[in-house]
């Protein structure tokens, strides 16, 4: 993500440069983030990579190691950024981000509040959603994870659509020079009830707030929060379930009728025995099907979304 600074603008160089952070694509769950350097070296399982022969090349390219081994250079998208980020703390993943972007009604030009930043797994999405004009002020109550979130925005070519700094928002509330700026708010705390009244003054009227929180009492005492100066109140809980495309080998065989007639007048194939005592027919022949079933490691529960607009006074 390579913004042009003067217009806050996130896009993407079609080629690759010294300098640029690109995501190693070896397969959809090994990926690794990689800044480019003119002597800089990437070995992997497959050999070693040199990033010289990388510079040039457009983004997207399959590129080939010493051993004949191929990998992807993939822009970061925040997409893919939040899958190869450093953990600091528990992310959002793409399905609670997709919903939180769309339900706070996230557009370029917003003015977006976040508490906590963490992993800054949000924060990357919530950049492409408001640039070019827009911004996001995110606060985090531990220094060091400020830091090291920084530090990641201007890797990832955000740092000028996002501010970090470090405050404890559940106690002091949110700084009172945002007042009645921001469009939106999002809050992932433990105790975000504490944060909903100074949430309400930052907002603009009509603004929209989200509170993720990992627990059903969380939520509960929320909206209890709530309900004195906002309205549309709603809790979702995102439950996805992914499903994994292949293509498998199956015998002919076992897709065949007995019947001369609906084989076309063959005779019909034997099936193998677990003994091996029958063989197989030569005629069987194997063939080709794509098959779809529920990945094994489906993701399960990760948290409540609660949403709620401020209510305006006539």
């Amino acid at each position: 993500m390579l913004p042009t600074e003067s217009k806050k603008a996130l896009s993407f160089k079609r080629y690759i440069e010294v300098g640029d952070l690109v995501i190693v694509y070896e397969r959809h769950d090994v990926m690794k983030p990689v800044k480019v350097s003119k002597d800089g070296v990437l070995q992997n399982r497959f050999g070693v990579y040199k990033h010289a022969d990388w510079i040039g090349k457009p983004l997207g390219t399959k590129v080939f190691s010493n051993k004949g081994k191929f990998v992807y250079l993939l822009a970061p998208t925040p997409e893919l950024w939040t899958l190869v980020l450093s953990h600091r703390t528990q992310i959002l993943y793409i399905a609670d981000i997709s919903f939180v972007v769309m339900y706070l009604e996230v557009v370029p030009g917003c003015v977006v509040l976040e508490s906590g930043t963490g992993s800054g797994s949000l924060s990357t999405s919530l950049a492409r959603a408001v640039a070019p004009t827009g911004h996001v002020y995110s606060f985090d109550f531990h220094e060091q994870r400020a830091i090291s979130a920084r530090e990641d925005f201007e890797k990832t070519g955000i740092s000028s659509l996002v501010t970090v700094e470090v405050r404890d928002i559940q106690g002091q509330g949110f700084p009172e020079k945002l007042s009645g700026l921001a469009d939106s708010v999002f809050l992932d705390l433990p105790q975000p009830w504490l944060a909903v009244p100074s949430a309400a003054k930052m907002l603009k009227q009509d603004g929209v707030l989200c509170s993720f929180s990992p627990c059903i009492e969380q939520v509960q005492r929320t909206c209890e929060v709530l309900r004195s100066e906002f309205i549309e109140i709603r809790t979702f809980e995102v439950l996805l379930r992914t499903y994994e495309v292949k293509e498998v080998k199956m015998e002919t065989s076992s897709m065949v009728d007995e019947s001369h007639e609906d084989n076309g007048g063959m005779p019909p194939c034997k099936r193998k025995h677990k003994d091996d005592t029958i063989s197989q027919d030569k005629s069987c022949n194997a063939t080709s099907v794509v098959m779809a079933r529920p990945c094994s490691e489906a993701r399960g529960h990760t948290g409540y979304l609660t949403f709620a607009r401020l209510q305006c006074l006539a």
